[in-house]
């Protein structure tokens, strides 16, 4: 059970990070201070700013 919700929490990280880097928001705002849900973060923002770059989104 503690492995489930330990995923969903950086799943939702990371989707989250996803969100802001489509709207435009600079890293620095990440909101997470723990290291590894911080990088699924990150990770996230990083995928929408290389889709972004592709063409994907306006």
């Amino acid at each position: 059970m503690m492995k489930r919700q330990k995923r969903d929490r950086q799943n939702r990280a990371h989707t989250r990070g996803y969100q802001a880097g489509i709207s435009g928001r600079s890293k620095e705002h990440c909101p997470y201070q723990i290291d590894a849900i911080k990088s699924q973060w990150l990770g996230g923002w990083r995928e929408a700013i290389e889709a972004k770059q592709q063409g994907l989104f306006q």
